[in-house]
């Protein structure tokens, strides 16, 4: 059942191109929850194919996400605090998820942006507060544009590696459970800094607030 799941997506993220690509981070860095991580690796793999261009796919990504964080910039920047607040509950953007954002930000200024961009929980939220304090659009284009570069190039050569070398992991699922055991230490070790990175935005926001 997993496997034919998965076997789905792959091909959807095959199909859809890069344009597929481009909406689907796009929607990642705006408030549907679709996380970068079951987008870039796929069409990693199918770069490693022959399918798509691995620098392709890393621009598409980063295309997708510049777009959704500028969405989320502006429409943030003419609503309003008190109008995302009360709203935002409706796009699971609790205020407790919106205040861990703002004391990020207030915290590590424009560079948060850039460091949100590799972080989970305020990732795809720091545009709010970014528009909310109106911070120089050109700026945050800028910061994001590299966060984002970079968190979909390492996303793109982690699939590559982990996923690319087995062409046949979508027909059999005994070669997906093997090629998953042998990369198992650096999915691990990716959990893992996933993980840390996780409980310290939560130690970070939480003793600021």
């Amino acid at each position: 059942m997993m496997h034919n799941l998965i076997v789905l997506w792959f091909n959807w993220i095959s199909d859809a191109g890069y344009p597929g690509i481009i909406a689907s981070m796009a929607a990642e860095s705006s408030i549907i929850p679709l996380p970068s991580e079951v987008v870039i690796p796929p069409a990693a793999y199918w770069a490693a194919q022959g399918k798509f261009d691995i620098w392709l796919v890393i621009l598409a990504g980063t295309v997708g996400s510049y777009i959704g964080a500028t969405i989320m910039y502006w429409v943030s920047r003419w609503l309003g605090r008190p109008l995302v607040l009360r709203y935002g509950k409706y796009v699971m953007v609790s205020p407790e998820k919106l205040a861990q954002a703002e004391t990020f930000l207030a915290r590590f200024h424009t560079g948060g942006v850039f460091f949100a961009r590799l972080l989970p929980v305020v990732r795809h939220l720091i545009g709010i507060p970014a528009g909310i304090v109106r911070t120089p659009f050109g700026v945050y284009s800028a910061v994001t544009i590299l966060g984002s570069g970079l968190w979909c190039t390492v996303l793109a050569f982690f699939g590559r590696s982990v996923l690319g070398d087995h062409p046949n992991l979508l027909k059999d699922p005994t070669e997906m459970v093997h090629a998953l055991k042998g990369e198992l230490k650096p999915i691990l070790a990716g959990i893992i800094v996933l993980l840390l990175a996780y409980v310290g935005v939560m130690f970070m926001t939480r003793k600021k607030a």
